[in-house]
């Protein structure tokens, strides 16, 4: 059984209070992540005592907890209650979650992204379960005048088996609030486990099929008016002058008017990403009418300057540099092809490459790129916006609430403590919602309105205003020798304007001679976050690299990256290696044996496979393909991962499942191409995502069963799925895939 110490003071750990109907309070301001769950419960009780971040036990034993980090559609509004009703031993249909609003001093890390909120959130949900439990059944031990560790629960009543005394957890809640909180606590161990490893519905599901509000865009308030903004249309270019003599007059309009998103001189924070600081603003009463007052709006733009900003990310500074002029995909792709080949910066070197290269008696050289991709959430941009010379009220779906308070405060020069974010449920997010300048461009239009509105971009806005995945290349090389063993291993990447180059991942740690550059290109047009960041890219293109040095030295795909994974294990290269071996190699025979990849040998069914270590879980594929009248069909898809214990077996399937059918489509058809610094794809008739058809038609996903803390999964099953296309590409074409994406309708334009 494992012992958490608390490690902090008890005031600022738990408040604990007494409630009129019975009841206790636990606030918990060390949550470092957790988003919980309503459920289907029975009647509430007659009083609840509320306050921000806290356990909260009801008179009949009904448990809240409420959510402090943003629900994304990971489902972990479902899955981290239960780790708090796992270690209070409640019954799972008695507990209910409500989302928190932004609140720093009670919670911490109020963020959806980087597949953490399970990760962060293991031992202190669990603790808050835990921490109840134990005053609880101190409680009942004075009441019933016997010893604590005589008293179990189970489902949310207190038992004392000697003299069969019980008692559900709502009746001794009252007098546990007036006990002192324990010093440490014990946690379950794994093998006792009763919720946590069993599935549980989305507690939002009914709500999202039945369209009840939950989203940024169903939010409404009385008097509020719609917002839209016009953009420039063109990186690189800035805005001049509007006339709006005709859009004012247009039916329903209000104002029209611009805004700079920040000030001159405001020191950028770690996601105050805007391509565009100054826009046009249009005012009104309904969408429809602001949409074709757009429509009738004349605006003069002119080019803009290069500058250099200093960004905060995190407390350490970095300089953006944005260059000045108007870039195309051809100009792109020039640049690409001719930083490739220059020397970069040396970020790993093991062994002597350069000798190994030169004694290997085959070599084996690669390039592979891809292009600037758009988030396209479902739900476009949005966020309400109330401001007086009091307060900021704002409301919508943002991954980043807590550090777009800090943004807003300095943007509007109000105290922090004057700014309410409340959280909706998001349509989507995959990054894009981490860069909250369309909540800083929401509170400024309230602030000049002096009236309550909602921004709304339209999907042209959104596709068009930038924050991109980025565009890369990479290049591999690699050396056998006489007996086709790897001896040398080369991979130089970059990209525009970042490198994708992780360099302490496999195969690194795995050859002998290696050696890993990177370098990377300025541009005006601005990128962010996407799902599994860099790894989106790198992944597949290594993963196709080694299906060519597998095929080289005659080996089968698999087993050549075990060998890899085992040297790794026994005697690993250098001592900077970010995986475990032997979990990564885990999963890759885990998928061997699902896929029976070694003895299913169907003439008609063509077999890539790929493996990756990212978001600190491991994923392997096996994907199946056809050919259906002269064109690839993906039949299935095996996917195994090791992401420790899994909370919420089904949910983490679903999971996986979505990811695996988002890398296939990213990386088979989508592109974000410019010309002179127009995006050339401003809505889903230009921009091509997979569609329900071309989606596998079955998904097979296997856990590796362990009893190790959980890591991440949001990202992880998307990176590697790419390299395994691209792998059946070529079994079932003949032809290797280097440059995404894959299939096309039409030639890529720019």
């Amino acid at each position: 059984m494992k012992v958490a110490k608390i490690k902090i003071g008890r005031r600022s750990f738990i408040k604990s209070s007494t409630l009129a109907s019975g009841g206790m309070v636990l606030g918990f301001n060390w949550l470092m992540s957790c988003d919980m769950t309503p459920s289907q419960v029975k009647a509430l009780p007659k009083e609840w005592f509320k306050i921000n971040g806290f356990l909260k036990i009801g008179d009949n034993g009904l448990v809240t907890i409420m959510s402090p980090n943003p629900e994304i559609g990971q489902n972990v509004k479902t899955s981290m209650p239960m780790l708090v009703a796992e270690e209070l031993d409640t019954d799972w249909n008695d507990v209910i979650v409500e989302q928190a609003p932004l609140n720093t001093t009670l919670f911490k890390r109020q963020l959806a992204g980087g597949s953490q909120s399970i990760r962060q959130g293991w031992n202190s949900l669990r603790m808050a379960g835990a921490t109840a439990r134990a005053m609880l059944i101190e409680a009942a031990a004075k009441t019933w005048n016997v010893a604590a560790s005589e008293i179990t629960t189970s489902e949310g009543q207190l038992i004392h088996t000697l003299s069969g005394k019980q008692a559900g957890f709502g009746e001794m809640a009252s007098l546990a609030a007036t006990l002192e909180v324990p010093s440490e606590v014990k946690l379950k161990d794994v093998t006792d486990f009763k919720i946590i490893g069993s599935s549980r519905k989305n507690v939002d599901g009914s709500k999202i099929v039945t369209g009840k509000p939950l989203f940024g865009l169903d939010y409404k308030s009385e008097n509020m008016l719609i917002a839209m903004i016009v953009h420039p249309p063109a990186f690189g270019m800035k805005l001049k002058s509007i006339d709006d003599s005709k859009a004012k007059s247009m039916p329903g309009i209000e104002r029209v008017f611009t805004i700079k998103t920040h000030e001159s001189g405001y020191s950028l924070g770690a996601f105050d990403n805007d391509a565009f600081n100054e826009i046009a603003v249009l005012v009104g009463r309904s969408t429809w009418e602001v949409m074709q007052a757009k429509k009738e709006l004349i605006a003069e733009w002119e080019m803009a300057e290069a500058k250099v900003e200093e960004l905060n990310f995190f407390g350490r500074n970095i300089t953006v540099e944005t260059p000045a002029g108007l870039e195309s995909t051809a100009d792109h792709k020039r640049i690409l092809e001719k930083m490739s080949i220059k020397k970069a910066k040396v970020v790993r070197k093991d062994g002597n490459p350069e000798a190994a290269f030169k004694k290997a008696v085959t070599i084996i050289e690669r390039s592979y790129t891809c292009p600037f991709l758009a988030h396209n959430t479902m739900e476009p941009m949005n966020f309400y916006a109330d401001v007086t010379e009091e307060k900021a009220t704002l409301v919508g779906p943002i991954q980043t609430p807590e550090i777009m308070e800090q943004s807003v405060s300095k943007r509007l020069g109000m105290p922090v403590e004057n700014i309410d974010i409340q959280m909706t449920r998001m349509g989507g997010g995959f990054g894009r919602r981490l860069y909250g300048h369309f909540l800083t461009e929401a509170a400024v239009i309230s602030k000049e309105m002096k009236q309550p509105i909602k921004l709304v971009y339209s999907r042209e806005d959104d596709m068009t205003q930038g924050t991109y995945r980025p565009s890369y290349h990479a290049y591999y090389k690699a050396g056998l020798d006489e007996n086709k063993n790897l001896i040398a291993f080369q991979v130089r990447a970059g990209g525009i304007p970042e490198s994708p180059l992780a360099a302490n991942r496999f195969p690194a740690g795995a050859v002998e001679n290696y050696v890993a550059e990177e370098w990377s290109q300025v541009s005006n047009i601005t990128v962010g976050a996407f799902r599994a960041p860099r790894s989106n890219f790198i992944a597949g293109a290594e993963q196709a690299f080694l299906d060519e040095v597998a095929e080289a030295a005659g080996k089968d795909p698999i087993d050549f990256r075990l060998e890899l994974l085992t040297k790794a294990e026994s005697k690993p290269v250098g001592t900077n290696n970010d995986y475990v071996a032997s979990r990564y190699a885990g999963v890759l025979k885990l998928v061997k044996e699902k896929a029976a990849w070694s003895t299913n040998k169907n003439p008609d069914v063509f077999r890539g496979t790929a493996a990756y270590f990212c978001h600190n879980s491991y994923v392997a594929n096996v994907l199946d393909m056809i050919m259906v009248k002269g064109k690839p069909v993906v039949q299935k898809v095996y996917c195994a991962i090791d992401c420790g214990i899994v909370v919420n077996p089904d949910a983490a399937t679903n999971l996986a499942e979505g990811g695996l059918v988002d890398g296939i489509g990213h990386a088979m058809y989508s592109a974000m191409t410019f010309k002179d610094g127009v995006p050339e794809q401003n809505n889903f008739d230009t921009y091509r995502l997979i569609r329900h058809g071309e989606a596998p038609k079955e998904i097979e996903v296997h856990f590796v069963e362990n009893k190790i803390d959980p890591t991440g999964l949001g990202e992880p099953p998307f990176p590697p799925v790419m390299g395994a296309l691209a792998n059946a590409l070529y079994r079932a074409t003949g032809v290797r895939q280097y440059n995404q994406p894959f299939i096309t309708d039409k030639p890529l334009a720019g």
